[in-house]
């Protein structure tokens, strides 16, 4: 699944992206993170350790990458940041998203899953 932001916050297509708030764990940023935007509260699998990457923004972003699986009969409602959610094929989101970054953690967590 992919996530349009809305034209305010750049009209581009991502992943569920977010931060840690302070004293949260990783798996917790995640886990939030997926119900602000998904509104999915319980994922069937976590997937964690696919990727991670640093780029300065301006001051140093470290990103960490996890894959998750949800039930298809989970009902998505989006969050404010965004407009559109799709599911869809990875070469189909390879084309629809914008960052780089974002295209290798969905070729690294596709390796790990293939």
């Amino acid at each position: 699944m992919i996530l349009k932001r809305t034209p305010e916050k750049g009209g581009f297509w991502q992943p569920i992206t977010g931060c840690l708030e302070e004293g949260e764990s990783r798996i917790e940023a995640l886990r939030r993170e997926i119900r602000e935007e998904t509104g999915i509260e319980s994922p069937i699998r976590i997937v964690e350790h696919v990727h991670h990457y640093e780029f300065s923004d301006p001051h140093l972003v470290k990103q960490f990458v996890f894959g998750v699986e949800v039930s298809p009969n989970e009902k998505i409602v989006i969050g404010k940041e965004h407009c559109e959610f799709k599911w869809c094929s990875f070469q189909e989101a390879l084309r629809l998203m914008k960052w780089k970054e974002n295209k290798e953690a969905l070729r690294k967590l596709n390796e790990l899953l293939t």
